[in-house]
């Protein structure tokens, strides 16, 4: 299990634990590999550490020198629960459900969820230290508790980004971090673009910068030569006269006005994605296509955004408009083995924007809830609190 600044700890195989690495301790050896790759063993504990250029490896440095530093947490904070919620009007169709936890006088960081029609969920606010995070969360437009649910009508990029400054004004906030995943990091870079002057950093994970290859890879059959067992009942909803365009087919049936035949749809759309997000397969995860209420508002929303093209004006347009933020402090989460967002989404987007720094977990697939991506994530917020404080 890779912690968030780069390590693997193994307490146990069946059992592993994060833990962040310490800075002086006279009961660890240390073992230098030729490719950059250093080994720590302990009475108790072995440790692989991969250094490329990490916070880790800087650490160790100073460690090596006898020099003090801070330790790095991967570890994922307890369960809390919000201290205010509510909702928020946005147009005369859709209320978007918010929430905050955390300390209420502390950094303000917004979460963006997946999908889109994702939804968040509890587990979402344990990525930020509760004692110096005000964590904000909310459901984009007809996904999880806004109303009305699964609603396609007035939902588009460019109305999530409207809601966005909506809710930093209600809650009266003048400026935030910025936290995105999946289609979060979408949405997290095209609001950034639009107010990057409200926008003070950035952690995104599994970047997905909704162009043509990345749609084609996933829903037309390239995505399929990894999961053919899962593709196949994906493919086989559609009839084969239809199958030139999966996107559109499937467009054609979650807006059928035949209820049967729009869960039927949604089901085989959420669990293709579902049973692909993990490096290793995942039931809980994958269950969640079985829950008509959950999958209609996931398939529904994700195929509509999609089918538009995202509602942006070019398929590079996200690319295109990195000289906006260049200056926003952001590091990338990205694991080596996502199926769903290739890395390759990451790799165009580091090469714009070489000045975000780019964290590649090698043993890690699409989801949040991977235990290196989730380390990395921790770890990126943490260094985004000394950011802040010392700022």
């Amino acid at each position: 299990m890779l912690l968030g600044t780069g390590f693997t700890y193994f307490n146990s195989l069946l059992h592993p634990t994060l833990f962040p690495l310490p800075c002086h301790s006279p009961k660890f050896a240390f073992s230098t590999h030729k490719h950059s790759s250093l080994t720590v063993t302990g009475r108790r504990r072995r440790i692989r550490l991969r250094l490329r250029g990490s916070n880790i490896e800087q650490q160790l440095d100073k460690w090596m020198e006898g020099k003090e530093c801070p330790e790095v947490n991967g570890n994922l904070y307890p369960p809390l629960e919000p201290y205010s919620s509510g909702f928020l009007k946005v147009s005369d169709i859709h209320s978007i459900y918010w929430e905050q936890s955390g300390n209420p006088n502390g950094y303000p960081v917004v979460f963006l969820h997946g999908g889109p029609g994702g939804g968040t969920a509890p587990s979402n606010r344990r990525f930020f230290d509760p004692q110096f995070y005000r964590i904000i969360l909310f459901d984009q437009r007809g996904a999880g508790k806004s109303i009305p649910h699964a609603c396609l009508e007035e939902n588009t990029t460019w109305d999530l980004i409207s809601d966005i400054e909506k809710l930093r004004e209600h809650l009266e906030i003048p400026e935030w971090q910025v936290f995105g995943g999946s289609w979060g990091s979408t949405l997290a870079l095209a609001y950034s673009q639009s107010y990057p002057e409200k926008v003070t950093s950035m952690v995104l994970r599994g970047i997905f910068l909704l162009r043509k290859k990345e749609i084609d890879w996933f829903y037309e059959g390239g995505a399929a030569a990894i999961f053919p067992d899962a593709w196949e009942p994906f493919r086989d909803l559609i009839p084969e006269n239809e199958r030139s365009c999966f996107v559109d087919a499937y467009y054609k049936r979650l807006n059928s006005d035949d209820t049967e035949t729009q869960h039927a749809a949604a089901k085989a759309w959420t669990k293709w994605e579902m049973m692909t997000a993990h490096l290793l397969p995942n039931e809980d995860n994958i269950k969640r296509g079985d829950d008509d209420y959950f999958s209609l508002a996931f398939a529904r929303i994700e195929n509509h955004y999609f089918f538009n093209k995202g509602f942006f004006p070019s398929d590079s347009f996200l690319l295109d408009n990195v000289e906006k933020i260049r200056h926003i402090k952001t590091t990338i989460v990205q694991g080596r083995y996502d199926v769903c967002c290739p890395m390759m989404s990451a790799w165009d987007l580091h090469k714009a924007w070489p000045e975000a720094e780019l964290k590649v977990v090698p043993d890690a697939g699409h989801s949040a809830n991977e235990a290196g991506i989730a380390a990395e994530l921790v770890a990126a917020n943490e260094m985004l609190k000394r950011y802040h404080q010392e700022k």
